[in-house]
């Protein structure tokens, strides 16, 4: 009987410490101030974080360069590092002649040549060490459109990029995966529509359901975070557009 009694308050001598570590650990990883991002944030995409985290499902269009997937990496990030959400979860159309299911290697490496441009957001705007160590631990998940169907997120911040690429039935799809306490920043350039028929793109409809549904908005952002010569170069290509629609 005493040993029996001895071992059950070894037990709980063991529980206790287990739990105070884990409350140690969660008071030492819980920031004590504003998370210092390696890129500051310039005033409209201050004003479109606003927009972001005041609504679940918050759009950003704009030309290229102009900073969409980087803005929503930061906030992602921003929110899990506050533990505000518990997961980022990416997702991106793969608009290509070959199928992931042929490219060597598990889901994440299948989907490496389409994440990279988020990857490389990631790591721009916080140190390696700690961006390695989310996406080891499984903080950042990786969904392909394909695997999507059925998946509920919760407690989580997913990041919709190239979404001018989604179809309409794939846009309905995606943003009805959104769970409670979670968050969806769907980025996209109308002008970059790759898909077949650039009629099927999903994007511009919910541009015009943002304006008209509560808890959704949208905000186009407008200043070119790449060389100045690729807004120039973005009009000149508007241009030649607008021609070869109008001779059609």
């Amino acid at each position: 009987m005493k040993d029996k009694l001895n071992k059950m308050a070894e037990n709980k001598s063991t529980k206790f410490k287990e739990l105070t570590e884990k409350i140690r650990e969660d008071i030492t990883d819980n920031p004590k101030g504003p998370i210092k991002f390696q890129i500051q944030l310039n005033e409209e995409q201050k004003e479109a974080k606003e927009r972001i985290l005041n609504n679940a499902i918050t759009i950003l269009s704009g030309k290229a360069g102009s900073g969409k997937t980087l803005l929503a990496c930061q906030v992602a990030l921003d929110m899990l590092f506050k533990k505000t959400v518990h997961k980022i979860i990416i997702t991106r159309p793969t608009v290509s002649k070959e199928e992931i299911g042929f490219l060597p290697g598990d889901l994440r490496e299948k989907m490496e040549p389409w994440m990279q441009p988020v990857y490389s957001n990631f790591y721009q705007l916080y140190n390696k060490e700690k961006i390695d160590k989310i996406l080891t631990n499984g903080q950042v998940e990786i969904v392909p459109l394909a695997f999507m169907r059925g998946r509920t997120f919760l407690d989580a911040f997913i990041i919709v990029d190239e979404a001018q690429n989604c179809t309409n039935d794939q846009m309905e799809m995606i943003t009805s995966r959104l769970g409670l306490r979670s968050k969806m920043v769907v980025c996209g350039d109308t002008q970059q529509v790759d898909l077949k028929y650039k009629g099927d793109s999903g994007f511009k409809f919910l541009l015009s359901a943002a304006k008209k549904i509560k808890d959704m908005d949208s905000q186009t952002l407008l200043t070119n975070h790449r060389h100045p010569v690729v807004d120039s170069l973005l009009d000149a290509y508007d241009e030649f557009k607008e021609r070869q629609n109008g001779n059609s």
